[in-house]
């Protein structure tokens, strides 16, 4: 008989132990969270996952529509620039 009180002894002690190792994690009872709050969680998470990727896809979409652009050519300096005004004559 000795034998059954260490074994029933012992396994409360493991019970408790794991018991308290929730209480720990998870707080207590009447704070765990809900299945509600979970789904709360998750449909947050997507949506800010959705707006991540709407976000990459127009950083992108830009990204392309500038670099498609055609480059412009250089505009002259002042020493190239001519100026030929038509009142004068040419010699």
């Amino acid at each position: 008989m000795p034998d059954q009180r260490d074994t029933v002894l012992i396994e409360q002690a493991r019970i408790q132990r794991m018991r308290l190792g929730s209480a720990l994690l998870y707080g207590r009872i009447e704070e765990r969270r809900t299945v509600n709050d979970h789904m709360r969680r998750l449909v947050a998470s997507l949506i800010v996952a959705a707006v991540a990727c709407a976000v990459c896809v127009g950083v992108s979409f830009v990204l392309q529509l500038l670099s498609a652009q055609p480059q412009s050519a250089p505009a002259p300096t002042h020493a190239a620039v001519v100026s030929i005004h038509p009142e004068e004559p040419r010699a």
